[in-house]
């Protein structure tokens, strides 16, 4: 008869833990420059993309086991040292390959590491106090909820999103900014003519100053109409451009003639716009656009000679 082995070998679980951390991270590296979400993407597919740091150098650590030549504090020291390293030189590379530089994914790696390094069962924390140990536990499991539950709140944003049709934009936000890019805020007062349910856009005299709306329902397949309601506060007249496209004019060369474009002028005071979406539809050369995935509409003027406001009062779908 042989020996008589251990039903379960420490030594060699770990190393199967190991070997699968390894394949891991393997698997994972090229995703850190292809693929991956893109400018066109949503927020949710980014929020959950950004998650993958996390996980990454996780298995890292599981894979390297730096444990087995720091113990304590050195070992957390000079594992943070190392993936602050590692995570700037990723963040270089990807911005060499003509990726987004996030400096935030820097701490999403020092999150995944310090969560091995505070968790993992083999770890001999050999000279921190056991107290301290649990206090790195409890904010360490903070951070990865605090992270998680970034993603859960733009799953639940999205979604809150996905039921706004008709309207394109729910004017109760506090926040603006995940749902518009450029000088945009809500308004507090009775500036837009005692309609405090509006937001106030700013243009200034750059060559193309506005805003774009780029987080919105982009189905658009079952209306007939756009309406905007803009007010100008000025007395004379405002003269904006609207401009609206489809995803696959993102993926392509932005061409002038690929979207659509119309111009508004807006009279002092209320100005009620109401487009047929079939222009929309035709608008650009050679082909139609995707009314089912519309991505992004703007609202810009060109080249003033002063500062002007307006305000946004309604935007919806008929």
């Amino acid at each position: 008869m042989g020996p008589n082995l251990p039903a379960d070998n420490p030594a060699r679980k770990t190393r199967k833990w190991q070997y699968l951390a390894l394949a891991g991270v393997i698997l994972i590296t090229p995703f850190f420059f292809i693929g991956g979400p893109g400018w066109t993407d949503g927020p949710l597919y980014k929020s959950a993309w950004n998650l993958g740091h996390t996980l990454f150098f996780a298995l890292l650590t599981i894979a390297i086991q730096p444990w087995r030549f720091r113990t304590g504090w050195r070992l957390w020291g000079l594992s943070t040292l190392a993936v602050l390293f590692i995570g700037l030189g990723i963040e270089l590379l990807q911005y060499g390959a003509s990726r987004d530089m996030d400096w935030r994914d820097v701490y999403r790696n020092l999150v995944g590491v310090w969560a091995v390094l505070a968790f993992y069962p083999r770890t001999p924390n050999t000279g921190i106090p056991r107290l301290e140990i649990w206090s790195l536990r409890i904010i360490v499991v903070s951070m990865l909820i605090l992270e998680a539950g970034q993603t859960a709140r733009v799953a639940i944003q999205q979604y809150q999103v996905s039921q706004l049709l008709p309207a394109l934009y729910d004017f109760s936000q506090p926040d603006p900014s995940s749902f518009w890019k450029g000088p945009v805020e809500p308004v507090s007062d009775d500036a837009a003519g005692n309609r405090p349910d509006a937001l106030r856009i700013s243009f200034s005299t750059s060559r193309y100053s506005g805003v774009s709306l780029h987080n919105f329902p982009g189905d658009w397949r079952d209306y007939s109409q756009l309406v905007i309601v803009l007010y100008n506060p000025q007395d004379h007249p405002l003269p904006l451009t609207l401009r609206i496209n489809d995803v696959a004019h993102d993926l392509g060369d932005n061409a002038y003639n690929d979207r659509f474009n119309t111009r508004l002028v807006l009279s002092p005071g209320q100005n009620r716009f109401r487009l047929d979406l079939d222009r929309i539809r035709n608008a650009p050369a050679g082909r139609s656009m995707d009314m089912e995935s519309v991505r992004r509409l703007g609202i810009f003027t060109s080249s003033m000679t002063e500062p002007k406001t307006a305000y946004l009062r309604v935007i919806r779908l008929e």
